[in-house]
């Protein structure tokens, strides 16, 4: 893995390309610390992620979709996104940056136990933060689609 690991907005993390297949993260990573299935049974998803836990990153593949690479959830310190290392930023600078690189803040939450996301929809991508400090970043795949079903009247 590279010094710092590289998020790819829409793209891919470091060189695995969203898309890629569990054996090609292996390849690039080694073998995961932990491999997980996830069973959504209400929303449809099923993912199988594979923890590597010692390089601050999980790496999910969509089994709804042959088992491609289709999200990141990370929280390495040292994790680039557009050459500047996204943890140390404040959240007024990570929305700044996001929206330099053409993807405005979309929606943010609160919750009860103090975390707040911050979500920018056109980049797939969500911020978490604690205590004004960023503690995690998830990242993949737009949906191009959508489960939900209309029937008309």
């Amino acid at each position: 893995m590279p010094q710092h690991p590289e998020i790819l907005l829409l793209e891919g993390f470091c060189s695995l390309r969203f898309g890629a297949r569990a054996d090609d993260a292996i390849a690039l990573f080694g073998e995961a610390e932990e491999i997980q299935q996830l069973n959504d049974e209400l929303l449809g998803n099923s993912s199988t992620v594979y923890h590597y836990w010692d390089q601050g990153f999980s790496l999910f593949f969509d089994n709804n979709r042959q088992g491609v690479f289709c999200s990141v959830e990370t929280d390495n310190k040292d994790c680039e996104l557009f050459g500047l290392q996204i943890f140390s930023l404040k959240e007024k600078e990570v929305v700044a940056l996001l929206k330099e690189n053409g993807h405005g803040l979309s929606d943010t939450e609160t919750h009860a136990w103090g975390e707040k996301r911050l979500s920018f929809d056109t980049a797939g991508l969500d911020c978490y933060f604690e205590n004004n400090r960023m503690v995690s970043v998830n990242f993949g795949v737009l949906e191009t689609g959508s489960a939900f079903t209309y029937f008309p009247n």
